[in-house]
């Protein structure tokens, strides 16, 4: 049994691939995005129980794509996980700003992403 639907959009396919696999592993099923605009896409279509974003995404940026889902009242619950090389305090304030859960920068530790999730999962449970 999945412990829940996790989309990830992340233009870098290595660690897309490499959060996937983890996800996985943990028992989540999940939904790949490359780009801001299929992030939109699938956040509707899929009704993810979590997103995990990247801010430098081709199309629409990241924190475009959390501005958009966070206004859309059928995406507006879902919580975010910004995954972002970028590491400036006024990014990680922006996206946090704009609605997201949690800002985590890369480089990352995978138990790390997956113990967030879980606070995260369990607190929308709560």
């Amino acid at each position: 049994m999945s412990k829940g639907k996790i989309l990830i959009v992340e233009d870098d396919r290595d660690i897309a691939e490499m959060v996937d696999y983890n996800l996985k592993e943990e028992g989540y099923e999940t939904v790949c995005a490359f780009n801001g605009e299929e992030g939109v896409k699938l956040a509707k279509k899929e009704s993810p129980d979590l997103i995990i974003l990247d801010i430098m995404l081709p199309i629409i940026d990241g924190f475009e794509v959390c501005r958009i889902l966070k206004k859309e009242q059928i995406t507006a619950e879902i919580p975010v996980i910004i995954l972002s090389a970028k590491s400036q305090e006024t990014d990680k304030i922006v996206g946090l700003e704009l609605g997201a859960d949690d800002y985590v920068t890369k480089p990352f530790s995978p138990r790390e992403l997956i113990a967030r999730i879980r606070a995260i999962l369990r607190r929308g449970r709560a």
